[in-house]
């Protein structure tokens, strides 16, 4: 079962994405990515004080980087998942183990085995095939940002990893970057307006903060206690998950094509993650 938290994580992100498709309707992607942030803020925060931790720290500045690396991700990710399929905003943005694995590969300047090249280029060749450039429409631009949400997010797990090197407690990486998105979410609502919530709206809102909070406290069990390259695999579960959810839900039907684009993701991502976790224990 130690592992397998990673699939609990998998079906938590996949609800969260409905939550946020849903609540679509009645907010914008910075109300939401607010509302998510505060109450997992509120969650970390009463956490924190309840065990009597402390909140000082030395590395600030790194944490503001993972910070602002994680809002953005997190503001592109939920604009994707209003405009797209709920399998394929999530895929995007699960291209972050193969921009990891190359940032690894850039900041260790080290020479990269064959089979981490392999695993790449099969990745953005399902990048490419997912984004489709030759695609009519609106759609191309939502997928492009949701590529960069994956791009900015595979710098955050970069920080984070850093972080942890430098003696960081998750639990206070968790904080500084929840603070984070809900101040910078606080501030684009200020340009952007602000729809103050009905009671009729409470249960999406919890809903939303909630299964991200749980999604992350699961995942960071699989991560911890489980396998890495079983845990790396299994992260693609909330694809799945998604794909069931976005049928169910909205009778979201993917192309072959995009199904393949996926299966290439999903596969090159499981293995850059191998490589991720070898390149930070070496």
């Amino acid at each position: 079962m130690k592992s397998g938290w990673m699939v609990v994580a998998g079906f938590m992100f996949a609800l969260m994405g409905v939550f946020v498709k849903l609540g679509a309707r009645h907010f914008s992607a910075a109300e939401l990515v607010f509302y998510r942030s505060l109450i997992g803020l509120a969650a970390v925060y009463g956490s924190v004080r309840w065990q009597r931790l402390s909140l000082a720290t030395p590395h600030l500045r790194m944490h503001l980087a993972r910070g602002l690396a994680g809002f953005f991700a997190l503001m592109l990710f939920f604009y994707a998942l209003t405009a797209l399929p709920l399998a394929t905003a999530i895929t995007l943005n699960y291209t972050s183990p193969l921009f990891l694995a190359l940032l690894l590969i850039l900041t260790l300047r080290e020479g990269p085995a064959w089979w981490l090249i392999a695993a790449l280029v099969l990745g953005f060749v399902g990048v490419v095939l997912l984004l489709n450039p030759r695609f009519e429409g609106t759609a191309f631009l939502p997928r492009l940002l949701g590529l960069a949400s994956g791009f900015f997010a595979g710098v955050a797990y970069l920080n984070v990893r850093q972080l942890g090197a430098l003696g960081e407690p998750e639990w206070r990486v968790v904080f500084y970057f929840t603070l984070v998105c809900t101040v910078g979410a606080a501030i684009w609502m200020g340009f952007t307006g602000i729809r103050l919530p009905a009671v009729a709206d409470l249960p999406l809102l919890l809903g939303l903060g909630a299964t991200a909070t749980l999604g992350q406290l699961a995942m960071t069990r699989a991560w911890k206690r489980g396998h890495p390259l079983v845990v790396g695999s299994l992260a693609y579960s909330t694809v799945v998950f998604a794909s069931l959810l976005g049928l169910m839900l909205w009778n979201e039907v993917l192309p072959p094509a995009s199904w393949l684009a996926i299966l290439l993701i999903a596969l090159s991502g499981a293995w850059a993650s191998r490589a991720g976790q070898a390149k930070a224990m070496g």
